[in-house]
């Protein structure tokens, strides 16, 4: 055990399952047909893009034509949110989009950019535990309002936002529109995070647009699915052969594609690892905050996923520590892994009151499947040492 290294970071990304890699494993050399040729090579990737295309639609339960597959999550994101704006500057409709002041860059990003463009944003607010009150979602909607967009699970502090409770809303007050598209209200979540330990079940959490990742739930990188209720309006921004429903041009990246639908099914059997994350990181947090005086834990306490800790330690600066950690034998990160080479303070600990300071000196600490007893051990011996060692020479006091 000494000289093992630890991988509690998991939030940022994966290691791919065995089961998804040999499933994998035949199409990038035996199996390797363009799905869009008639001939037999072509026809045996179609088949297995069309199981991977079911597979997704039974963990969301949805029809298979509802998926499309993407280069990654953060594109399915735009896609939802460019896409579907694009029929409102047809009609020359200034469109209003309502999200939260904690979303992931691949929701900022976009709306920040629709902003520059004309576009009204309301960005929530969320309390000190990083949630949000579905009563301030109904106050903030206009006239104008044709998108929220809310995480289902944040990718730093883990909170779980009232998904269904939003989706329950909107199908209220959208009911008396439902004849005109334009004046609808769409509701879209970034899942990505909430796919491995929270109900996706599109129907339950009404939903119209999903996005989900392959390499956050132990598949490959480089695939992501939006799920697209029929009737969305939505429209490319990739043109070319028509792939995806004529949604995402481009030959399919097979392999992806099968991993993605394999890992979304093991997502399933996973299930009784649950409780085993949960226990361990709460065995995390409590050594933690026991062990390193001043140590506390940012976001709800019960509203998070269970794989998810973080961690803000005062008297140190995070990317110190995360280094002093590695060099442990421990990996762990101070935020979004899209980020973490951004010197500025997480926007997300900003948002539930953190000072800029206090953002500095925080951990994200995510667990997975492959983590175990022994790891958090090792990991609760070695931090208060390292912080300890920190806080003697570190000028961020």
């Amino acid at each position: 055990m000494r000289n093992k290294k630890v991988y509690l970071d998991y939030a940022a990304t994966t290691q791919i399952s065995q089961e998804v890699l040999e499933e994998m494993l035949s199409f990038f050399k035996k199996d390797f047909g363009n799905p869009s040729s008639i001939h037999s090579f072509g026809q045996k990737a179609q088949e297995a893009v069309d199981t991977a295309r079911e597979r997704v639609s039974r963990f969301l339960n949805c029809s298979s034509t509802e998926i499309v597959f993407t280069g990654s999550a953060t594109e399915a994101n735009n896609l939802a949110i460019f896409g579907i704006i694009k029929n409102y500057l047809k009609k020359e409709i200034k469109p209003h989009i309502i999200t939260t002041n904690i979303e992931h860059h691949a929701v900022f990003e976009p709306c920040e950019e629709l902003e520059k463009q004309g576009a009204e944003i309301t960005y929530l607010n969320v309390n000190k535990d990083g949630l949000i009150e579905v009563s301030d979602i109904e106050k903030a909607i206009k006239e104008n309002t044709f998108l929220i967009s809310v995480m289902y699970a944040n990718n730093e502090i883990g909170t779980i936002q009232p998904i269904a409770e939003i989706g329950a809303l909107l199908k209220k007050i959208n009911s008396p529109k439902i004849k005109n598209s334009l004046s609808k209200i769409y509701f879209h979540t970034d899942a990505v995070q909430a796919a491995n330990y929270l109900d996706c079940d599109v129907k339950k959490i009404g939903v119209d647009l999903l996005t989900l990742s392959g390499h956050k739930i132990y598949g490959p990188k480089g695939i992501g699915v939006l799920y697209v209720k029929q009737g969305i309006p939505i429209e490319s921004l990739v043109y070319g052969g028509g792939q995806e429903q004529g949604l995402r041009s481009g030959t399919e990246n097979v392999p992806a594609i099968v991993g993605m639908g394999k890992a979304i099914e093991e997502i399933g059997k996973n299930k009784p690892e649950i409780k085993k994350i949960r226990d361990l990181r709460d065995k995390l947090v409590k050594g933690i905050l026991q062990k390193i005086p001043k140590a506390r834990l940012n976001g709800s306490k019960e509203k998070r996923i269970p794989n998810n800790a973080n961690i803000s330690i005062p008297g140190v600066e995070g990317e110190s520590l995360v280094i002093a950690l590695d060099q442990e034998g421990i990996a762990v990160s101070t935020g979004s892994a899209c980020s973490s080479k951004d010197l500025k303070p997480s926007h997300v600990l900003l948002a539930i009151g953190l000072s800029p300071k206090e953002a500095h000196g925080s951990l994200r600490i995510t667990l997975g499947k492959y983590t175990t007893e022994e790891e958090i051990e090792k990991a609760l011996k070695a931090m208060p040492k390292v912080v300890e060692k920190l806080r003697k020479i570190s000028p961020f006091k």
